[in-house]
């Protein structure tokens, strides 16, 4: 028998808050990998606003950290939430810093997943549609089934931060067996 073959993860969860929603689902989601996959977690909250003069005279040191993350993961994990219609600008930013120069982005035929929770009916529909036409543009490769949408999350989610919702975690493994597939399929494996 032989074994798994093995895939690095890197999440990214576009929400600051320590006891968001979107942290949650991201940690449901590390607690479902299949076997052969490890999972870390990317830092965006010391990334500051986008400005080409500064990326010119020394790109800072929280983008290079997740610049050089990205480049060593084998699929890329996106947990975000949704803000008047669209994905957060904190997430957007760490796109664009770890996007540039475009000619040597790091995101170029990445395998990416998403998924996203909101206390909302709608859950992150419009998000991870605008998260898409960014992965679109940088030719990053998204999973595209299933789509992962937790809405109403307050009521998914224990006090511990847990995932009490089994049907919502049905769905999480689900997307985290189809990343490594994806990932593996790509590879050529």
């Amino acid at each position: 028998m032989t074994d798994k073959p093995s895939i690095q993860v890197l999440a990214i969860c576009g929400s600051l808050r320590k006891g968001s929603f979107n942290r949650m689902a991201m940690n449901a989601a590390i607690a479902r990998a299949p076997d052969g996959m490890t999972i870390r977690e990317g830092a965006i909250g010391d990334i500051p606003l986008y400005n080409e003069d500064v990326r010119e005279a020394g790109e800072p040191a929280a983008v290079a950290v997740l610049k050089r993350q990205v480049l060593e993961a084998d699929a890329l994990l996106f947990a975000t939430p949704e803000y008047n219609y669209g994905m957060p600008g904190v997430l957007k930013n760490a796109i664009d810093w770890v996007s540039r120069p475009p000619s040597s982005s790091p995101f170029d035929g990445k395998p990416v997943a998403m998924l996203g929770a909101s206390a909302g009916v709608m859950a992150t529909v419009r998000s991870q549609l605008q998260l898409r036409q960014t992965c679109l543009a940088l030719n990053m490769l998204a999973v595209n089934r299933p789509e992962v949408l937790i809405g109403q999350a307050a009521g998914k989610f224990a006090p511990d931060g847990s995932l009490k919702d089994e049907a919502t975690g049905k769905f999480i493994g689900l997307l985290m067996q189809a990343l490594y597939d994806w990932t593996l399929r790509l590879r050529g494996a």
